[in-house]
């Protein structure tokens, strides 16, 4: 099985990016790949870049990476209460591809961290609205709040209650997966 994770901030210490890749290690057993969406940069969109360049191809390849993808973890950062513009301009580029929805049928665990007390849970509300209606089976979802107190490259989620609620979302995600 193949495990498509990446983080919805083009921050290169993106909070986020170390959640999902942390979590990426808890699917043993599946082909994992990380991406950087800063890997996937195409200009800001509109009717009239899309007219004059068409889609990126760029973007196609990202849109091919969901495709054929098992599962997507997502980690969403949260900037003033929504999705951070990087991840939206690729989420528009890719809702633009002829046939297809953004998340084209794929399993989803949609996540998000912040270091503060919410864990970036306006855009996990706006997200878990909207992502189902545009392809993604949405499995599970994860907040974690506090990072910077909650959470260490070396340990994982030091938060026993958070660690728990995330070990309990990854087992439901994996029996799902293998039914």
């Amino acid at each position: 099985m193949k495990l498509i994770a990446f983080a919805g901030s083009s921050s290169k210490s993106s909070i986020n990016k170390k959640l999902v890749t942390y979590v990426s290690t808890l699917f043993s057993g599946m082909e994992t790949e990380v991406l950087d969406i800063n890997d996937f940069e195409a200009p800001l969109y509109s009717t009239d870049k899309e007219e004059e360049i068409g889609i990126p191809e760029v973007i196609k390849s990202f849109a091919q990476k969901i495709s054929d993808a098992d599962l997507v973890l997502l980690s969403l950062a949260e900037h003033n209460g929504s999705y951070s513009a990087a991840f939206k301009n690729l989420y528009d580029w890719v809702s633009r591809i002829p046939d297809r929805k953004p998340f084209d049928d794929t399993p989803l665990f949609l996540m998000a961290t912040s270091p503060g007390g919410r864990g970036g849970s306006s855009a996990l509300e706006i997200a878990e609205a909207r992502f189902p209606r545009d392809g993604a089976k949405l499995m599970a979802t994860f907040s974690l709040p506090m990072f910077y107190e909650v959470f260490s490259l070396e340990v994982g989620i030091m938060h026993v209650e958070k660690a728990a609620e995330l070990a309990d979302k990854v087992n439901q995600v994996i029996t799902e997966l293998n039914k």
